[in-house]
């Protein structure tokens, strides 16, 4: 196997240290990191659906839906919901943002 060159400023993500101090689930944590990938680091959001989230990290969208909520709970994360409009097709989808460890 071929390993490609590692860039430490395109093929990595921040992700903080106290996230593992948290005492947060597999999945929370997973979901999280999921987050952390796709946000934007500028604004600190992020607004892959619920069937993204879970084609990346082995999740259905309901089990995804539960750790997104929980990590809301929890004031990891905020949602906003959005409508986004393609072509003929409404889809609704959320805004995340990334809130700070405290």
């Amino acid at each position: 196997m071929k390993y490609i060159k590692r860039d430490a400023i395109k093929n990595y993500f921040p992700l903080p240290n106290e996230v593992f101090c948290l005492g947060l689930t597999y999945g929370e944590l997973a979901v999280y990191c999921y987050l952390m990938y796709c946000e934007n680091r500028k604004t600190f959001k992020c607004y892959p659906s619920y069937k993204t989230i879970g084609n990346a990290i082995g999740m259905s969208k309901n089990t995804v839906r539960k750790y997104v909520k929980s990590l809301d709970d929890k004031q990891l994360i905020s949602t906003q919901p959005q409508l986004l409009l393609k072509k003929m097709d409404i889809n609704k989808t959320a805004v995340y943002s990334i809130l700070f460890c405290q």
